[in-house]
Parts: C-alpha cells; sequence; structure tokens
C-alpha cells in the first residue's frame, strides 16, 4: 500500500468521522429534555421512535469519551459524554444491579432480557468517561459492572439458558464481548486482572470455537466445543469472527507481538475471510452454514453495514502488523465494496442494511441495534493505523 493511498484512506476515514458520522448523530439523536440519546432515526436524521435501547446507550457514550481521550480534548465530546452518563446512571439499572435492555423516552423500563450486552457496554462507557473526566467513581462503576458480569456468567441458574439440558450451547458472542470489554477497562483504568480474564478466554476460543476440520470459526458450540450439526451449531457469522480477529491483533501487539495469538488472529481472519467474501458481488456476506446447507435466517445473504466495518478494521490492521500484501488488497475490496455502497451522500451516515447485490433494503439510519458505534469506531481506528503505517513510511 503506498504512500498516496495512506494519505487518501487516513482523510477519508477522519473526515468522515469528524464531518459527517458525529455531526448527524449530535445533530439528531441528543435529547435535550430527557436525556440520553434517541436512536431510531430515519434517514435524513428524524427520529421515527423514541424508546431508547441501553446498548447504544452506553456505546455512544463509550465513543465520545473515546474520542476525546484519543483524538482531541473537545469539551462539546465531554459535555455529551457526561449527558449520556447520567442517563445510564439514573435509568439503565435495575433493583438487582443488572441493567435494562430497553427504556421509553423518559427512562423508563419497558424490556430487560436475559443476556450481558447492556452491562458490557455500560461497562466500556464507564471507564472511558472516568480517564476523559477525571471522574474515579465511574471508574468504581465500570470495575462494579465488570465484576457484576463474571458474577451472573459464572454462577449456575442466574442467567437463564437459551435452550433445555436436552442441548446446552455457548455462543461466541459472550467470550468476544469480555476481551473487548476487558481491553477497555485495562486501556482506561489499568490492568485490575483484566489480561488474566482475556488469557482464560483465548484459550477457550482455540480449543472450543476454532475448527481446524472446518477452517472456521464457529458461532455456537457445545459446553465443551462440540460441533452441533443443527441449525444453530452450524452457522457461521463472518463479520462477527472477523471482529473478534481485530480484537486479538489487539491484543498480541499489546503482548509485544505474541505470536501465539498473533498466530489465532490471522487463522481467524483468514478462515472467515474465506467464508464471508461474496466472491459474485462483493462484499462481507451475513451468515453461512458451515456444510453448505440452506441457513435458517431469511436475511443470511444480506449486506449488513457492521460486518463490512469489521473487516476493514481488521484487514488494516493485519496489514499494518504483517506487511503481507494480502491484507492490503483484502482492504482494499472490503473498502471499496462499503464505500461505494453503503454511504448516503444526500443525509450523511450510511445505510445499514443491503441486499446481496448492493440494493438498498431499508433507509432507517438507526434502530435498536444500529447507532453510534461500528462505523465511527471503524472510522477512528482505521485513522489511527493510517497514521501509524503513515509514521512508518516516514
Amino acid at each position: 500500500m503506498d504512500k498516496e493511498r495512506l494519505i487518501e484512506l487516513e482523510s477519508v476515514y477522519r473526515n468522515g468521522l469528524l464531518h459527517d458520522t458525529l455531526p448527524f448523530w449530535i445533530n439528531h439523536s441528543v435529547d435535550r429534555v430527557n436525556g440520553g440519546f434517541y436512536i431510531a432515526l430515519g434517514q435524513d436524521g428524524t427520529v421515527i421512535d423514541t424508546d431508547k435501547a441501553v446498548w447504544p446507550q452506553g456505546r455512544f457514550t463509550w465513543l465520545l469519551s473515546s474520542l476525546y481521550n484519543r483524538f482531541e480534548p473537545r469539551k462539546e465530546w465531554l459535555d455529551l459524554a457526561r449527558h449520556g452518563i447520567e442517563f445510564i446512571d439514573k435509568h439503565g439499572f435495575d433493583t438487582d444491579g443488572r441493567m435494562f435492555f430497553l427504556l421509553d423516552k423518559e427512562g423508563k423500563p419497558l424490556r430487560k432480557r436475559r443476556y450481558i450486552f447492556s452491562e458490557a457496554f455500560a461497562c466500556m462507557a464507564y471507564a472511558a468517561y472516568s480517564k476523559a473526566s477525571g471522574e474515579e467513581w465511574a471508574a468504581k462503576k465500570a470495575v462494579g459492572l465488570w465484576e457484576l458480569m463474571l458474577h451472573y456468567l459464572h454462577t449456575p441458574g442466574l442467567l437463564p439458558p437459551k435452550f433445555t439440558e436436552n442441548r446446552q450451547t455457548k455462543g461466541l458472542a459472550v467470550p468476544m464481548i469480555l476481551i473487548g470489554v476487558a481491553q477497555e477497562l485495562r486501556l482506561n483504568i489499568g490492568d485490575r486482572g483484566f489480561s488474566d480474564t482475556i488469557d482464560t478466554i483465548i484459550g477457550k476460543i482455540q480449543s472450543h470455537w476454532m475448527k481446524p476440520e472446518h477452517a472456521a470459526v464457529m458461532e455456537t458450540v457445545g459446553p465443551e466445543g462440540e460441533f452441533i450439526n443443527h441449525f444453530d451449531g452450524r452457522m457461521l457469522n463472518p463479520g462477527h469472527s472477523i471482529e473478534l480477529a481485530w480484537f486479538l491483533m489487539r491484543e498480541a501487539e499489546y503482548r509485544d507481538n505474541d505470536p501465539g495469538i498473533m498466530q489465532t488472529a490471522l487463522t481467524a481472519l483468514d478462515w472467515m475471510w474465506e467464508w464471508g467474501w461474496d466472491k459474485e458481488y462483493g462484499g462481507i456476506i451475513y451468515y453461512r452454514d458451515v456444510k453448505g446447507l440452506p441457513p435458517q435466517e431469511y436475511w443470511h445473504d444480506m449486506k449488513f453495514w457492521w460486518p463490512q466495518n469489521e473487516a476493514v478494521i481488521a484487514t488494516l490492521m493485519a496489514y499494518r502488523l504483517t506487511g503481507n500484501s494480502k491484507y492490503a488488497e483484502w482492504h482494499r475490496m472490503v473498502h471499496d465494496w462499503a464505500y461505494q455502497h453503503f454511504p448516503d451522500r444526500e443525509h450523511g451516515e450510511w445505510f445499514g442494511y443491503l441486499h446481496r447485490d448492493g440494493r438498498i433494503s431499508n433507509t432507517a439510519k438507526g434502530n435498536i441495534w444500529k447507532g453510534p458505534f461500528h462505523l465511527p469506531r471503524m472510522q477512528m481506528i482505521c485513522a489511527e493505523e493510517c497514521s501509524r503505517l503513515l509514521a512508518k513510511k516516514a
């Protein structure tokens, strides 16, 4: 990848973040009356539903705090992060210490789920906000949430299982998010045993979810990593595993380019690129069946925004860390396809949901799942990656 291409890419990511994605969300999502952020936005930023999912409250607060910490200390970003933290702190928690999944516009609880992802994203938000603001209470809150998550995950019976005892399963999402949360905690408040937890999780991923016989990272396995020959057990989510790959690359680099972790990361990326890249139309496809059978989910062949975001990060990071031109070419492929099809050139930000051939399926910019997270995180990280690559070429 030559210097001119890197200069162009850095500008695309940085300017896209600062002059498109962030202004779209700041201008349209901030609820100045009730607190927090509206996330369900139409194509032009109009609020189309006033309920507030808790995941994106934490995610946007984390993003604003991280930009303050990593890009520049803009008062607007810190003030908005505080705005998010105050809403989460006031309305996000049930009496048992766990968090809700969905609130109404005023913060009244509407729904609570059986998993710990609201807690995970709030934990990241508190940690990053603590570093940005210097407020120690937020760091303590982050550690408390981390400990609560581990308590619920490791204490049988506290979280209801997805299936009955006749078919016990475990998904990749929980160990993966724990790695990401632990890395954010360590970055923002220091290592308080977080690296030890990451070690344990990486070992489990290597032995339970990575299947050389299929050249795939499974999404769902049995309690001891058993292959499950049913719809859920055969399903692959390439974007998810590619996201895991760059989490692992980041961990390997943190540990002085640990060769074992790096090899695991690159193997996961190589396998799941082959499963995910659509050789007919381009882009990362949503689901595959590891045996080539028809997947259960009817949206299996769609192109969602976030797998493209994760593949852009992973391939660029892999190129920086290895210098392998294969990853530069993969990055060019997924970057160019994504930037050809997803950006809304009229109203800004990205569409989230395309048909397999790249036609727009849904014009919403935000909903209970899509918000200011995957796209701006990609732009932030990739701007940093380009800067580091350019520094090496100077």
